[in-house]
C-alpha cells in the first residue's frame, strides 16, 4: 500500500511511519519543514494535499498544532478534506478524544467536571474538525480518536476498540502507548473496517 502522511515529523506521525514501513508499505512522509528526510507540504493547503496524495491509496494525517494555533485543526481538516475531494483516496485523520463519552455516564469528556481547563480550547477544536469531517460526503474518511491519555511507551500489539465512547481498562484509567496506538493506525489502513466511521482505542 502506499501511504502518505501528513505530520510525520511529530510524535504520532513518525511512529506511524515506523509501524507501516515496518510492514513493508510505501511510506511519502510529509512534514511542513523541508528536510533531507521528509516531503515539504502542508495539510491545511489542498493544493499540496491533492499534488502528493497523487499515486498513493491512502492519506494519514497526524498534524498537531502549537498552544494557541488550536485552529489549526480545522484548517488541516478542512485542507485535506478539499484536497481529497473525490480522488478515490482514502483518509485517516488522527483526532482528538473531547468528543467520546465517558462510560457511565451521558457526558462527552470535555464535558466532565475535572476536565483540564488548559486543554479546553484543543478539545473545542477537535469537537470542530470532528463536525467538519463527518459532514463531508466526498471522501472515504476515517476519524481516529485517542483515549485519555496517549504517551510515549512500548509496542505491545494490543488494543481494545471503541466507537464513541471512551474506552476504560478495569480500573477506570483510559491510556495506550503511542506505539500502540500506530498500532491501531496501520491496522485500519489495512483493514478499511472503519470507513466514514469515527473509532477509538485503548487498553
Amino acid at each position: 500500500m502506499r501511504i502518505l502522511v501528513f505530520g510525520a515529523s511529530g510524535a504520532v506521525g513518525s511512529r506511524v511511519v515506523q509501524e507501516a514501513v515496518a510492514r513493508g508499505h510505501q511510506v511519502t512522509p510529509v512534514s511542513r519543514t523541508a528536510s533531507p528526510d521528509y516531503v515539504q507540504g502542508d495539510a491545511s493547503d489542498p493544493d499540496d494535499v491533492a499534488r502528493l496524495s497523487q499515486d498513493h491509496d491512502l492519506v494519514i494525517s497526524a498534524t498537531r498544532p502549537r498552544p494557541g494555533k488550536e485552529g489549526e485543526l480545522v484548517e488541516a481538516a478542512k485542507g485535506l478534506l478539499i484536497g481529497l475531494r473525490s480522488s478515490g483516496v482514502r483518509l485517516i485523520l488522527v483526532g482528538g478524544a473531547a468528543s467520546l463519552i465517558v462510560p457511565g455516564t451521558e457526558l462527552m469528556l470535555v464535558e466532565s467536571p475535572d476536565f483540564p481547563a488548559e486543554l479546553r480550547p484543543i478539545a473545542l477544536a477537535c469537537n470542530e474538525q470532528f463536525d467538519l469531517v463527518r459532514a463531508s460526503a466526498d471522501v472515504d474518511w476515517t476519524y481516529v480518536s485517542p483515549p485519555a491519555l496517549l504517551e510515549p511507551g512500548s509496542r505491545t500489539g494490543t488494543y481494545r476498540l471503541g466507537i464513541d465512547h471512551l474506552v476504560t481498562a478495569e480500573d477506570g484509567t483510559s491510556f495506550i502507548s503511542m506505539e500502540d496506538f500506530a498500532h491501531a493506525l496501520v491496522d485500519e489502513a489495512e483493514q478499511a473496517q472503519q470507513v466514514r466511521r469515527r473509532f477509538t482505542v485503548g487498553y
